[in-house]
């Protein structure tokens, strides 16, 4: 063996200064690669099929901040994380992908065109050669951080044990990625009279509110927000993953399809409303049904343009700058403002639901309150995508923005809530790792358990099982289709999970929830999966806003 570092070697460098932490599926194309890593001691987390790869690096951001490394092979291996290397870029997450390649001599009859692939689904891909994988390695992680973009790093075939030669100087970055400006500085520089016209319209307002999105999560703008706030006795909500960034008695909770009925109904009636750092997607803006009767709605984003058109004014800022201009602003401001008429509590009178559904199966909404008296304060709660994600949003509550996640739902992907855990587990092992899943996603991914049950000291997996794609089935067969092809035969997933060393048990009652309390009671060691059989008759009231809209966009 060698003393002279190789290509795959001087990546692996770079790659352990910067990401403490690096999600693998190990193939021919990243071996050298992986080894060199494993070898020297750093934390590698190998994962059963790449896809888990990149989300698992998704939720790790999200749940820590910290930028993390994906790693895999070339041709299939490459192929099979394109599901969530979409996902990741559309979210705007952070991370460096290191891939085998072609050899340098051209394509071979397995190979395919990676770079075009990635391409299509946005992503960057940079291909080293024996006189730069350092300074290629290191200009990745800065295009990723600058951007918050996934970058890919790729190693040609032929190179992965070649020596590497004299370092060469990190080039010269492309220009920024569209979600960021060029002139960065410049572009965002706050105007104060525009400031200073915002900060008339909040303190002018009857029903001001202020929502909050990730943007101002990842700005760190919360403070700030809550200070301009309470100037003008604002009303305060949130994204999901931007939960509980006010930290405020005036927060009246998450905005969007998953709102209270409550919350929903007082988002309706602000007359002024300040956005910021939020995407107003469909979700969000509750099908363009959240937001009815104001007057003024301004948004605050790094993005070029407003991502709505019932934005009234648009603003391109930094949300912690702009935030803190607002507030200095108002410096002498102080009005009761909405908060001195409006009705309390926020979260309306709690709900008794029955325990069962229609067709004796269990109400989830029953379920999920259940959870959120059974689990810790301390916990972090992920999901996957499909009819039942609105429950776990709604009924269980987080400690702050990093504690309710929801990967895969830029790209509406089911599949990918395991790997997603896996990520979350990682970060945070101070807190306990919940995943609510359904039977549809959780299908596509039992290999990801066996990773968790090796890779992790404690996790609970909640699958919300009603034997279908919920989603589709609740969608499609109003409009009269047959829903054959959307149900299938119920399985056992606590019973699979005990196959690879997990614990687990089918609840069809409340009362065998108790397994999952003397799991919590006795220190929640290794993998719990609780696998709940939820009625298939009880449809989720988001998922109506979702039916209407899309049968007027069809009229």
């Amino acid at each position: 063996m060698t003393n002279t570092p190789t290509v795959s070697d001087r990546i692996a460098d770079v790659v352990a200064s910067h990401a403490d932490t690096v999600f693998s599926l190990m193939g021919n194309g990243n071996a050298h690669f992986v080894s060199s890593l494993t070898q020297r001691g750093h934390r590698v987390v190998n994962v059963r099929h790449e896809t888990a790869s990149v989300i698992a690096g998704q939720s790790y951001y999200l749940s820590t901040g910290k930028i993390p490394a994906a790693t895999v092979t070339f041709a299939a291996g490459f192929t099979n994380v394109l599901t969530s290397l979409a996902e990741a870029r559309l979210a705007r997450i952070p991370m460096v992908v290191v891939t085998g390649g072609s050899p340098t001599t051209g394509l071979r009859g397995q190979d395919i065109d990676q770079t075009g692939a990635a391409a299509a689904i946005y992503v960057r891909t940079f291909r080293v050669g024996r006189n730069n994988p350092a300074a290629i390695t290191e200009a990745a992680f800065e295009i990723a951080k600058r951007d918050r973009v996934p970058v890919i790093v790729e190693i040609p075939y032929d190179l992965v044990d070649r020596p590497a030669e004299e370092a060469a100087a990190i080039p010269t970055l492309p220009a920024p990625d569209v979600l960021r400006p060029t002139e960065l500085a410049e572009a965002l520089a706050i105007d104060p009279d525009i400031a200073a016209a915002v900060a008339r319209e909040l303190s002018q307002a009857e029903r001001p509110l202020i929502l909050a999105g990730r943007g101002a999560v990842l700005a760190g703008a919360g403070p700030a927000l809550r200070s301009v706030g309470d100037h003008v006795g604002a009303l305060f909500a949130t994204s999901l993953m931007a939960n509980r960034i006010f930290n405020s008695s005036w927060d009246i909770g998450l905005a969007g399809g998953f709102s209270s009925l409550r919350a929903a109904e007082l988002i309706g009636e602000a007359d002024v409303v300040l956005i910021v750092g939020a995407s107003l997607n469909l979700y969000q803006m509750r099908y363009n049904k959240l937001i009815a009767n104001a007057r003024s709605i301004i948004q605050v984003d790094t993005l070029a343009v407003a991502t709505h058109p019932q934005v009234t004014r648009f603003i391109r800022a930094d949300a912690k700058a702009f935030a803190a201009v607002l507030d200095q602003q108002l410096e002498g401001v102080q009005r009761d403002g909405w908060r001195a008429t409006v009705e309390r509590p926020f979260t309306g009178e709690k709900t008794e639901w029955s325990e069962f559904g229609p067709d004796g199966r269990l109400d989830p909404r029953a379920v999920m309150d259940a959870f959120e008296e059974l689990l810790p304060e301390q916990r972090t709660i992920v999901q996957d995508t499909g009819h039942f994600m609105g429950w776990a949003a709604r009924h269980l509550s987080a400690p702050d923005p990093q504690g309710m996640l929801l990967p895969g739902l830029a790209l509406q992907s089911i599949g990918l809530g395991v790997g997603a855990a896996l990520g979350i587990a990682v970060g945070r092992s101070d807190r306990l790792p919940v995943l609510v899943t359904g039977d549809g996603g959780i299908a596509m991914e039992l290999n990801e358990i066996d990773t968790l049950v090796r890779e992790v000291p404690s996790a609970l997996i909640i699958v919300l099982n009603d034997a279908a794609y919920g989603m589709e089935v609740h969608q499609y067969g109003p409009r009269g289709l047959d829903t054959t092809a959307m149900k299938f035969t119920e399985m056992n997933f606590a019973r699979i999970g005990e196959a690879v060393g997990a614990k687990g048990i089918k609840v069809r009652s409340l009362d065998d929830l108790g397994v999952v309390r003397d799991w919590l009671n006795q220190g929640a060691k290794g993998v719990f999966i609780a696998d709940v059989a939820i009625s298939a008759e009880i449809v989720a009231d988001w998922l109506g806003l979702s039916n209407a809209y899309y049968a007027s966009i069809r009229t």
